[in-house]
């Protein structure tokens, strides 16, 4: 259970990181060209801009939990890897869509693509073997 909840972590600081990448680069995109100026100007601004920093750090912190998850003999790859993207897909649209600095839009279609998504990603993980919720990702011990 302990590198399930790694993976839970690691999704969120991934969604987060991405999300904070895109506040970030929106308000150096009011700008231009973020390279125009050069690499040493694209640099001075990462280095500077909050949101950007701590989107760095949560995608350093992503890969911690991410590879702490993977060490589990039992949590396979080919659950893991689905969860992280199509949870963190999910994850980062329905932010997207809420939060006042993105406002991004989400069509019918897209909110019935996102819970489809969804969906798939609870099969691979609730029947993994075949044997139904007892099969799954979630039920194996933590070893």
């Amino acid at each position: 259970m302990r590198y399930v909840i790694g993976l839970i972590i690691a999704l969120v600081l991934n969604a987060a990181a991405n999300l904070l990448m895109k506040v970030g680069m929106k308000s150096a995109a009011a700008s231009g060209d973020v390279l125009k100026d050069g690499l040493s100007v694209a640099l001075r601004m990462l280095l500077t801009s909050g949101p950007l920093l701590i989107g760095l750090a949560c995608f350093a912190l992503n890969a911690f939990f991410y590879m702490y998850a993977l060490q589990s003999k039992a949590l396979k790859i080919s659950i893991a890897y689905p969860i992280m993207v199509g949870g963190g897909y999910a994850l980062i649209a329905v932010t997207a869509h809420l939060h006042p600095a993105l406002s991004e839009s989400l069509t019918w279609p897209q909110k019935v693509g996102v819970a489809l998504i969804l969906v798939g990603v609870l099969i691979i993980a609730w029947n993994t073997d075949g044997g139904g919720p007892n099969a799954g990702a979630f039920s194996y011990p933590s070893t």
